[in-house]
Parts: C-alpha cells; structure tokens; sequence
C-alpha cells in the first residue's frame, strides 16, 4: 500500500498589495493601483505569514517589481518571508508602464519542472504558471491561472488548460477564474480533464462582503481532499482559498 503525504496548498489573489476594504476604494484609494505608496510592505508581510502555514502556494496579481511596488518583486519578497525555497513567477501584464501583474509560485517542495504559458484571449496579458513535483503521467501537477473577464476568452483560456491538463489524476489548477462553477467553461474544463468540482461554493469576492465564488482550487480524481476555507489575504479584494490535500509518496518521486 503507497504512503500518502498531507499537503496544505493556498492560492491568493493578492492586489499586488493594494489595501480594498469597500467599493468606495476603487475609487478613492485608485492611486495605490499605480503608485508605491500605502502600507504594501505591511500587507505582504501579513500574507507571508499566512503563506508560510502552507506547502505550496499560487498568487494571482503579483507584481513582479514595477513601480508601484517600489521596485519590489513581490512574490520573491513573499517567498523569503515565508520560508519558502523555492519559488518562480509569470509576468503577465503591464498597466501603463508603472505597474505590472504576475502569476506566482511558492513551494517548500522542489518542483522538477515549471512552465509558463501565455493564455489566448482578445485581450493580452493572461497566463498559466505549471509545476510538475514528480516524474512521469502520474506526478503531482499544479498549475496557476488568472482568467479573463469575458466569458468568449475564459472559454478558450480553459480549453488550452485542459489540454495541459488532460489525462492526469493527480493535478490542481488554482486562481482567480473570474466566474462561478457553473459557467458553461467550467462545465467543458471537467469534461475534458480529471478535475473535479468542489463539493460546495466557497464565496471569496469581494472580500469584505463575500458574494460570489470566483476563486478555486480545483482537485483531481487522483487526490482525496479536505474541505476547502476561505480566508482573508490582508486587505486584498480578495479572500485566499486553503485545502489540504493527501498526495500518494509516487507521485512526488
């Protein structure tokens, strides 16, 4: 009989630092979106601290050291206070030339292979982040993904993951997918892979008054899982989503 390890695993979309407590900020507090000020420092130590009780960990809108994070790449940042060792980014959007977006990787664990994968869309700048942490079909696979707001480009976004992901058992897909479950491009993202869908929606936006489940992380059939949380993730618009996940000892060899 295989040996199971218990991973907790942790994706956040972290507003690249960016303190949203109402509806109200996206306007009266924009400035924060494009400029180095405001307390990021103290907002990603809080999520660092909260990375840092998990395995692995996915970000979603990371800056990768543009201006308004004072030069900071943000996941590097986060990684060291975490504890973590390894880690990598994506970046994916620039914003006028004074911010810029990545998808983010943090793992106590040494992957065996990390891509990155520019997502199709009408409008670029979305990405997928994959680590493989095993050899061979049977390897635990986790990928990061930031979808895209329009249905049309969410649709072709998933069927390029789906190829990415076709086949394997023991994989996770985690992010921001900006729709619910029940979006006709979820549906054809199960038909196509071994993911499945959580047992329950766990509401995650925005953060300080949660209404819709827009963030998962997504299991396949290979792997048995806990329930998942949400939790929050600083002043992120936000809420992180944490499971924990058996993964047979094969799959990480």
């Amino acid at each position: 009989m295989s040996s199971i390890r218990r991973l907790r695993l942790l994706s956040a979309n972290i507003q690249a630092g960016s303190s949203t407590r109402g509806y109200h900020d996206y306007v009266a507090r924009s400035w924060s979106h494009v400029l180095p000020a405001g307390n990021k420092r103290n907002s990603l130590d809080t999520i660092a601290r909260l990375a840092a009780e998990h395995d692995i960990v996915g970000l979603n809108e990371s800056d990768p050291g543009s201006l308004r994070s004072g030069f900071t790449n943000q996941t590097h940042y986060i990684a060291e206070r975490g504890g973590f060792p390894y880690w990598t980014h994506q970046p994916n959007r620039r914003v006028g030339g004074v911010a810029s977006s990545a998808n983010g990787l943090l793992s106590k664990l040494e992957p065996r292979e990390v891509s990155d994968h520019a997502l199709p869309g009408r409008v670029k700048g979305r990405g997928v982040l994959v680590a493989r942490f095993g050899d061979g079909d049977d390897a635990l696979t986790v990928a990061i993904a930031h979808l895209s707001l329009g249905a049309a480009s969410r649709a072709s976004q998933l069927a390029f993951i789906a190829e990415l992901l076709q086949g394997r058992s023991n994989v996770v897909l985690m992010g921001d997918f900006n729709c619910t479950i029940e979006q006709p491009e979820m549906a054809a993202l199960f038909a196509r892979t071994r993911l499945q869908p959580p047992p329950r929606p766990l509401l995650t936006f925005p953060a300080w008054r949660p209404q819709r489940a827009i963030d998962h992380v997504l299991v396949g059939d290979g792997l048995r899982h806990g329930d998942a949380r949400a939790v929050p993730a600083a002043f992120s618009d936000h809420l992180a989503v944490s499971i924990d996940i058996d993964v047979p000892e094969e799959a990480l060899r």
